[in-house]
């Protein structure tokens, strides 16, 4: 289990996350161009972050269902694959999903740098502009979590505490791969 998946859970049930993950589509796959409208009238799936500094992940969607486990860090990006009444079944960065309560729950994008990358390659430039040539402003370790601006189809402009750049879009978690956004 990667250190992110530690400091971000308290309990997990690892068979059942293991057998939701295996039956998950790929998240390489552009969600956005199959996107539907759930019933809350938004698109799904789409990506979201968490408000809350502590919130329960349930089996189902109520609370008459047993805790999975406890996100203990607010502004988690998170994705939204099912809504049923004000509950919202959502996948983290490394497959694993649960319910939620939709009051725990913001439009304010994050997104984490490469996680699938983790203690694999070194670290990753953030650029002044949307341009492999543009000036490096930072180097960002895989797993770092940051704060969306806009994304326009090819790289994200982020902010990591205070410092802003651009990244390529497909070395992120929080944003479909072509999808535009502005904050």
């Amino acid at each position: 289990m990667s250190s992110f998946a530690i400091a971000s859970r308290l309990i997990c049930l690892a068979a059942f996350c293991m057998g939701l993950a295996a039956g998950t589509p790929s998240l390489a796959q552009s969600a956005s161009q199959n996107a539907q409208l759930g019933p809350s009238g938004l698109p799904l799936p789409r990506f979201v972050s968490l408000r809350a500094p502590r919130a329960n992940i349930r089996v189902g969607p109520g609370t008459d269902y047993a805790v999975q486990w406890t996100f203990v860090r607010a502004g988690v990006p998170l994705e939204i694959v099912q809504e049923y009444d004000n509950w919202r079944r959502v996948r983290d960065a490394e497959g694993a999903e649960g319910w939620i309560n939709h009051s725990l729950l913001s439009g304010n994008r994050t997104a984490i740098v490469a996680p699938w990358e983790k203690g694999q390659l070194p670290e990753l430039p953030l650029h002044a502009q949307p341009s492999e040539s543009s000036r490096v402003v930072a180097r960002l370790e895989p797993g770092l979590m940051g704060a969306v601006r806009s994304c326009d189809g090819e790289w994200c402009e982020m902010d990591f505490s205070g410092v802003r750049g651009w990244i390529p879009q497909s070395r992120i978690w929080g944003a479909y791969p072509g999808e535009t956004y502005r904050n």
